[in-house]
C-alpha cells in the first residue's frame, strides 16, 4: 500500500480524484434520500464507509444537492458491516475523523470529537455557573459556605478528569 497516496495523509482531496479512486464494494442501504455503502480506494486498497444523502434547499432554488461522507474503516469493520453485525448510521457510529465534501469541489477532514468535547465543556461551564449563582443568591459568604462551594466545584472538576 502506497502511504503517500493515502487519503489519510492528505488535507484536501479533489472531488475528481475521489470519483476516480473510490469504488463501491457493497451497498448496505439505499433509500430515496440516503445511501450507505462500503467502498474501497482502488489505488491503496483502503476501505471507507460511504454515506451519501440528498438535500433540497427550498429557501434557495429547491434543486437537490448531494453530500458525501467517507469514514475510514478497517477490515473487521468492513466484515461487520457487510454481514450486518455492526452499526454504521450517521451520526451515531461516526465518532472519528471522516472526509466530507463541500461546495468548492473538495473533500476535507472533519473531526466530530471536537464538537463532543465542546458540548461537554459547555455543560461543565453551565453547571459551574449554576453553583456560583446559587451561592451568590444565598448571600452567605461565611467560611463554611465558601468551603462547601469550593468542594462542589472540585467535585465537578474531578468528574471530568
Amino acid at each position: 500500500m502506497e502511504q503517500e497516496a493515502s487519503f489519510l495523509n492528505q488535507q484536501k482531496i479533489s472531488a475528481e480524484t475521489m470519483a476516480a479512486r473510490i469504488v463501491p464494494v457493497k451497498e448496505l442501504l439505499q433509500t430515496e434520500l440516503d445511501l450507505y455503502e462500503v467502498s474501497k480506494d482502488a489505488e491503496t486498497g483502503e476501505h471507507y464507509l460511504h454515506y451519501a444523502y440528498m438535500h433540497r434547499d427550498f429557501t434557495n432554488t429547491g434543486e437537490p444537492e448531494s453530500f458525501h461522507y467517507l469514514l475510514p474503516i478497517d477490515s473487521d469493520d468492513v466484515l461487520g458491516m457487510i454481514f450486518g453485525e455492526q452499526g454504521y448510521a450517521y451520526p451515531e457510529f461516526w465518532r472519528k475523523a471522516f472526509l466530507r465534501n463541500g461546495p468548492e469541489g473538495f473533500y476535507i477532514w472533519f473531526d466530530p470529537t471536537h464538537e463532543e468535547e465542546q458540548s461537554e465543556d459547555e455543560a461543565i461551564a453551565a453547571d459551574l455557573l449554576n453553583k456560583l449563582r446559587a451561592f451568590k443568591e444565598n448571600g452567605s459568604a461565611d467560611p463554611d459556605a465558601v468551603r462547601k462551594l469550593l468542594e462542589e466545584l472540585d467535585e465537578t472538576r474531578k468528574k471530568e478528569d
